[in-house]
């Protein structure tokens, strides 16, 4: 009896542990996003990022999960068998800044990249739209360091909204939705991609406009300080910011 009871609280030891580590990955991952967020709007002026969802599946979608996959024999096959126990979702205003999302993600240098799907350049035929990612990020625990499978999914607002609804839709007519309504949702899907190519254009305009106006405003805060006197920069300030001393008119 009392080895029974220490064999069940080593494995609820582990199977929790197990879980922290999805945890705490999704943890470290939402760091860094914040990180380079913080540091594009410094630089840019410009959030890439609309907001982020996280989540870590629930015991019983986890063996619901393992059931359809046929099972597994210990906690390492199921870290194998099912990648996406971690989730974390990034919404982005443009389809551009999903893919620079992605590539700051590839050029971390402790995330290794394990797969990328493309469902932008390529939708499912439903209509559906994302990047997902399957990477891996370092979990330093208190006696070893393991690298945890986290899926991330990168949709523009456009996006999100669509599979939000569609995935409510087959939710409530559990998986046989009618014809007519999955017709409808791809039209719908259509709209959002025009409606996203449509935001894209916009935004490239009014970032000429803004550019054009930038540099009109630095070439006259110039002339105000040194008339029609070349402007040249001290070579002490230059070497700090890497540069080389030129004139400015």
């Amino acid at each position: 009896m009392d080895h029974t009871i220490e064999q069940l609280k080593h494995i609820r030891h582990n199977v929790t542990r197990f879980m922290m580590m999805y945890e705490f990955a999704l943890k470290e991952l939402e760091t860094k996003i914040e990180i380079l967020n913080d540091e594009f709007l410094a630089l840019h002026e410009y959030n890439p990022i609309e907001h982020t969802k996280s989540r870590v599946k629930s015991p019983e979608s986890l063996m619901k999960k393992l059931q359809r996959k046929g099972g597994a024999q210990s906690l390492d096959e199921i870290r194998e068998t099912i990648r996406d126990i971690a989730g974390l979702r990034i919404t982005c205003s443009f389809t551009e800044d999903i893919y620079w999302v992605c590539d700051m993600l590839k050029n971390q240098t402790d995330i290794n990249v394990i797969e990328i799907k493309d469902y932008i350049k390529e939708p499912k035929p439903n209509g559906y739209r994302s990047l997902h990612m399957i990477i891996q990020v370092p979990v330093f625990m208190s006696d070893r360091q393991e690298s945890v499978y986290v899926e991330v999914q990168i949709r523009t607002i456009a996006m999100d909204f669509w599979a939000s609804l569609e995935h409510k839709i087959f939710y409530k007519y559990e998986g046989s939705v009618p014809t007519q309504l999955i017709t409808e949702l791809k039209d719908a899907a259509d709209s959002a991609t025009a409606l996203d190519r449509k935001m894209e254009k916009l935004r490239h305009e009014i970032e000429s406009i803004k550019l054009a106006e930038h540099e009109h405003e630095e070439y006259e805060f110039i002339d105000s300080l040194t008339g029609e006197q070349p402007f040249i920069l001290p070579d002490a300030l230059l070497k700090l910011a890497g540069g080389e001393s030129k004139a400015s008119n």
